[in-house]
């Protein structure tokens, strides 16, 4: 099954996303708690596709968000704009009564695994509602392709409703829209937990044309099972029929630093795998869920097939993984080796 997409000469965006553009401050090989000083990454799950599109795959990508007006937001801008995505559309906020998100990660290694604090209660962006965003014009701009997700959504009470804004004039304007069901507790916990995740995801499905992830569906790779992905996957479909392709990936994680990765997707009706990449030595894992998502939709947008697609997600996936940082510091031309079988030899 192949989406119908605009033409990308009539756009002015091959893909847009709504989401929270994070600081993210790494004491590299150090603990958060011994730490004397940090590196600092552009992060957040919605922002991280639309830098990978753009600085992996050259697509032409915009972030809309909202950030406080000081200079924690502009460095934000920066490093937005230093990954090439546009970011024209950012709404900006009095920074004297805002803030914006920050959260400190450090990797893990081995037995002991990755750790955060964030840092982002009250922020510029979880304040957004109905209203605030001018969607005509954006999509009147033409967009291919508008994504947004649960982390976005879990940010406060208001934001599923704005991403539902969202999502209903992308499909008014015609761009395909996909919707990531990514759960965060650290959002949800005090808010009703997964259940009331679940309820707000249900509501925004109604608009999308594409999911990643499946609910009932445990997407441990040692437990897969096609059957079980099959059976949540056509529930999915059956109750929000709007859905042409349910996408999930498939992980298993042997410690902090060696994880197994691939992809499986429902598409008219039959169930496609990808390529799996077992016993992978992890440097960063962060960011590699967005990395898989960025791959399938460049896949979509330049009309490659469901497989392809798949392979690309799970092959930019894994190399997301091999470096700093939520967005991959992958080329195009790397995943596409990888996806041919190319192995870690050195090239001279």
């Amino acid at each position: 099954m192949m989406l119908t997409i605009k033409n990308q000469n009539i756009c002015r965006w091959d893909l847009v996303t709504l989401g929270e553009i994070l600081l993210r401050f790494d004491p590299g090989d150090r603990r958060i708690h011994t730490a004397r000083e940090f590196m600092v990454w552009d992060g957040g799950a919605e922002y991280n596709v639309a830098a990978n599109a753009s600085r992996v795959f050259r697509r032409r990508t915009a972030i809309v968000t909202a950030l406080a007006d000081n200079g924690l937001g502009h460095l934000a801008e920066e490093l937005a704009r230093a990954a090439g995505v546009d970011v024209s559309q950012i709404l900006w906020r009095d920074g004297s009564a805002t803030r914006n998100g920050l959260y400190f990660i450090e990797r893990g290694h081995g037995l002991r695994p990755p750790a955060s604090t964030f840092d982002r209660a009250g922020t510029a962006v979880s304040q957004l509602k109905p209203g605030d965003i001018d969607w005509q014009s954006i999509f009147n701009g033409g967009v291919r392709w508008f994504h947004t997700g649960g982390v976005f959504t879990g940010l406060s009470d208001t934001t599923p409703d704005a991403a539902a804004e969202a999502m209903i004039a992308a499909r008014g304007a015609g761009s395909i829209v996909s919707y990531d069901l990514n759960y965060r507790h650290s959002l949800w916990g005090a808010r009703g937990g997964r259940d009331a995740a679940n309820a707000a995801n249900r509501e925004l499905l109604r608009h999308a044309d594409v999911v990643f992830g499946a609910f009932d569906f445990d997407s441990a790779l040692s437990h897969y099972n096609e059957v079980s992905f099959r059976r949540a996957a056509e529930k999915m479909i059956a109750d929000f029929p709007n859905l042409k392709f349910v996408v999930s990936t498939l992980r298993e994680t042997h410690s902090a630093s060696r994880h197994d990765l691939g992809g499986v997707c429902l598409a008219d009706g039959q169930v496609l795998r990808s390529k799996d990449y077992k016993n992978m030595e992890v440097l960063d894992r962060v960011g590699s869920g967005d990395a898989f998502a960025a791959g399938f939709i460049f896949s979509m947008l330049t009309s490659k097939d469901a497989l392809f697609a798949l392979d690309c997600g799970a092959a930019h996936g894994s190399l997301a993984m091999t470096t700093p940082g939520d967005v991959s510091m992958s080329t195009m031309d790397e995943v596409l080796a990888l996806m041919q079988g190319a192995g870690a030899g050195a090239k001279r």
